[in-house]
C-alpha cells in the first residue's frame, strides 16, 4: 500500500493532482481546498497518501496534513459514508471544527456540509463522539480550508471569483485560491491589487 508521497507536481486539475516520483506520476484524488494550498507545477510536494483498493479499481487519496488523512479514515468506519462523502466532508471544514462538532453532538453544523443530511449527521456523532477529540488538540484551524474570504457584491474580488467560474473553477476553488494568494502576498498587497492582478496570481497557485 502507498503510505504517502514525495516528489513534484506534475499538474492539478480541480479535484485531483498528479505528482512526479522518481519519473512515475501517481495520481491522487485531493479535495478542492487541497489543490489551492497545494504547490504550483513543478514544486516540491510531500501528500499522506490513501489506497483504496477494489476489484475494478484501485485509487489513491492525497492530504497535505496528517490529520486530514487520519479524520478521512476515521469518517469511512461510519455506515454509509465512501470515500467521496468523507473527501467532501474535509472540503467543507477544518479537521477541528469537525471533530468539535462530533464531539459537541452539534449534528447541525455537519448537515452544512455537502452530502451529509441530518440522519447522517446524526450517525456521525454517535458512533464517533469518543474517538476524534485527540485530532481537536493536534490539529488547528490551519489544517483543513483557508479561512474565507469576505467578497462583497461588486468588487473586485467578486470580479476576479466570477472571472475564475467562467473559467471552469467552482466559487469555493477561486475564494480558496484567493485565500491562498492573500496569505502569500501579506495583506496591505493584497488590498491594492487590481482584478487582473487577482486573477494571474490566483492562476498561477492553481497551475
Amino acid at each position: 500500500m502507498i503510505a504517502t508521497l514525495s516528489g513534484t507536481v506534475l499538474y492539478k486539475t480541480i479535484d485531483r493532482a498528479v505528482i512526479d516520483v522518481g519519473g512515475v506520476g501517481y495520481e491522487a484524488i485531493v479535495t478542492t481546498d487541497a489543490i489551492a494550498r497545494m504547490p504550483a507545477k513543478g514544486e516540491s510536494v510531500f501528500l499522506f497518501i490513501h489506497t483504496n483498493v477494489r476489484e475494478d479499481a484501485i485509487t489513491l487519496y492525497g492530504f497535505l496534513e496528517a490529520e486530514e488523512k487520519e479524520l478521512f479514515l476515521i469518517l469511512k468506519t461510519v455506515s454509509g459514508i465512501g470515500p467521496k462523502l468523507a473527501l467532501a466532508m474535509l472540503a467543507g471544514l477544518p479537521v477541528t471544527d469537525i471533530c468539535q462538532a462530533i464531539g459537541g453532538g452539534d449534528f447541525k453544523r455537519l448537515t452544512t456540509l455537502s452530502g451529509v443530511g441530518k440522519k447522517t449527521a446524526e450517525r456521525i456523532c454517535v458512533d464517533l463522539k469518543d474517538k476524534v477529540s485527540h485530532l481537536t488538540y493536534r490539529s488547528d484551524s490551519s489544517s483543513g480550508p483557508q479561512a474565507a474570504l469576505s467578497v462583497a457584491a461588486g468588487s473586485d474580488l467578486a470580479d476576479a471569483v466570477s472571472a475564475l467560474s467562467n473559467l471552469g473553477y467552482p466559487d469555493g476553488v477561486a475564494q480558496a485560491a484567493l485565500a491562498v494568494v492573500k496569505n502569500q502576498v501579506g495583506d496591505e498587497e493584497f488590498a491594492g491589487l487590481k482584478v487582473e492582478d487577482l486573477i494571474r496570481l490566483t492562476l498561477r497557485s492553481l497551475a
